[in-house]
């Protein structure tokens, strides 16, 4: 019987602990300011879980398609706004996201847009790659690296966009790229980033998947 009874008390016990941490846990975010709960958010929460939320509802739209003088959801010139009330690029039926609060690996990115309603982003034509890249340079942004859905896990040199499960046609890769560089730990290049490597513009590179930067989300 001795066992039965250590057992039964055992999970009171834990059951008791538990119940503290989440009454604790919650009246420490009911206290806290919003910044400070999406602070203690990334700080409880494991790679892989709930990713932290930016404001959507302060998002802008810049649209890129409206007649000249016609725009109405256009973001006011003068000092760039802050990058927590980052607007929506607009290009056709395409809306993009610079995921830039954090950096993150290829993985988290995707899951991070997906959190949001949207995919990491495709490119299917020069122009939609020269926009991006005036909408990235216009934040000060050009010589950072930016994830896009674009990945070869699933055969070696046959990339795909991982957003729409198609092909990737069009093509805008760096010199040398991509060459799938090994490196000492054995992990290999399978996803695709934009890179302003060679200073000749944002072309494509791929990376280690692992690797943290920035992002491009599209919806």
């Amino acid at each position: 019987m001795w066992p039965t009874k250590c057992f039964g008390c055992c999970a009171v016990l834990c059951w008791l602990a538990v119940s503290y941490y989440v009454e604790a846990a919650g009246n420490i975010f009911a206290n806290a300011n919003s910044a400070n709960r999406e602070a203690l958010g990334r700080l409880k929460s494991p790679i892989g879980a709930t990713p932290p939320q930016p404001p959507p509802q302060n998002h802008q739209f810049l649209d890129e398609d409206e007649p000249e003088g016609e725009c109405t959801n256009c973001v006011e010139e003068g000092p760039k706004v802050s990058k927590w009330t980052m607007p929506l690029l607009k290009m056709g039926e395409k809306r993009y996201y610079l995921g830039i609060f954090f950096k993150a690996n290829w993985y988290r990115a995707t899951q991070y847009c997906r959190y949001h309603g949207m995919h990491l982003a495709s490119i299917g034509s020069q122009e939609e790659n020269d926009k991006l890249e005036k909408h990235i340079k216009d934040y000060g942004l050009g010589a950072e690296h930016f994830w896009t859905s674009g990945t070869d896990q699933a055969e070696e040199g046959t990339f795909f966009w991982m957003s729409t499960g198609k092909p990737v046609t069009f093509t805008n890769w760096n010199a040398g790229e991509p060459n799938n560089f090994r490196y000492e730990n054995g992990e290999e290049e399978h996803c695709l980033e934009l890179w302003n490597r060679d200073g000749k513009g944002m072309k494509w590179n791929d990376s280690p998947c692992s690797f943290e930067t920035y992002f491009v989300c599209e919806i």
